[in-house]
């Protein structure tokens, strides 16, 4: 068993861009970085994933937007946010001035409007990658969620990588919420993805029984936490299975190192911390550690070794 601490390589890559740790946040459980940076370093994780920025600033779904549900949470926040204007001006020069890696997500309504922001983005020095956040309804399709229809995600994916330009990793977030999640896969990656991040929260609802009321204003919400950790499990390994050569970035319920090794072994490249880090701010760098230990513990060399050894059995 080699326990050279030295040797131990910790980086992970989307794209052409190398992160030192396969440890990220997921897109909005940290808001842009500020918060989590009074906990730890930001420069101590692969990078921070932003809030999905939308061109226009969001104010959100109706209060009350979250609840607890068995191992999870369930939230309808609404893709809450400042818009692109505001986001250029303030968060990102914050991000970078900290040393942090940024991903920016981005989600739309349109076509055009992922579009529009991969122009914006295009010309911001020092970004690190973008997060097309697919899950949203298309308002041109009757509301259609754009991560369940494989022509609609393929033409977002292709706008947004011909807007952006070949520099930059585009990571695709899709949703579990489909019936064959290999085929979606398969379209953004054709379409330009350089990886996927999988998965994104599932549809849920939770009914007040006194009240006899939905308990979210929005009635339903996306279920996160624990609870939802084995179909993240299970949509990595099937997706990994199909495309070995595509990167995963994986999430869904991780808490821990043992958590975070699981989606590893599945087949994920690196792993985002979403949910855990409203009970526990300085979950990345818990897990970071963690993680390391067990896979020293393991006998690997590099995390990129851990990738997917659970086909190999």
């Amino acid at each position: 068993m080699n326990h050279d601490f030295q040797s131990f390589d910790f980086r992970c890559k989307f794209g052409s861009k190398y992160f030192p740790y396969p440890i990220f946040t997921a897109s909005g459980c940290a808001s842009s970085g500020k918060e989590l940076s009074q906990f730890f370093p930001l420069n101590e994780i692969g990078a921070v994933v932003t809030n999905s920025i939308a061109l226009k600033p969001r104010s959100g779904r109706a209060t009350p937007s979250m609840a607890e549900t068995p191992s999870g949470m369930l939230n309808s926040i609404g893709l809450q946010g400042p818009g692109i204007d505001q986001f250029l001006e303030d968060d990102i020069p914050w991000l970078l001035s900290h040393n942090s890696r940024v991903v920016v997500s981005i989600s739309g309504e349109t076509v055009e409007e992922y579009a529009s922001l991969a122009r914006r983005l295009r010309v911001v020095p020092g970004l690190s990658g973008i997060e097309v956040n697919i899950s949203c309804p298309n308002v041109e399709n009757r509301g259609m969620v754009f991560a369940c229809d494989p022509v609609a995600s393929r033409a977002v994916v292709e706008a947004v990588r011909r807007n952006i330009g070949g520099e930059l990793p585009i990571i695709v977030k899709l949703s579990p919420d489909v019936t064959d999640i290999v085929a979606i896969a398969g379209e953004v990656i054709s379409a330009g993805a350089d990886g996927l991040a999988l998965i994104n929260t599932l549809l849920g609802m939770a009914i007040d029984i006194d009240a006899q009321r939905p308990k979210l204003a929005g009635k339903t919400g996306g279920l996160s936490g624990p609870a939802i950790r084995p179909v993240a499990v299970r949509a990595i390994y099937q997706v990994h299975a199909a495309f070995r050569n595509t990167p995963i970035l994986g999430m869904g319920g991780v808490t821990n190192g043992r958590d975070a090794l699981e989606l590893i072994m599945a087949g994920a490249s690196a792993v985002s911390i979403g949910t855990a880090n409203f009970g526990n701010p300085s979950a990345p760098i818990k897990v970071k550690e963690e993680l390391e230990v067990l896979l020293k513990e393991r006998g690997f060399n590099s995390v990129n070794d851990a990738v997917g050894v659970a086909h190999e059995k």
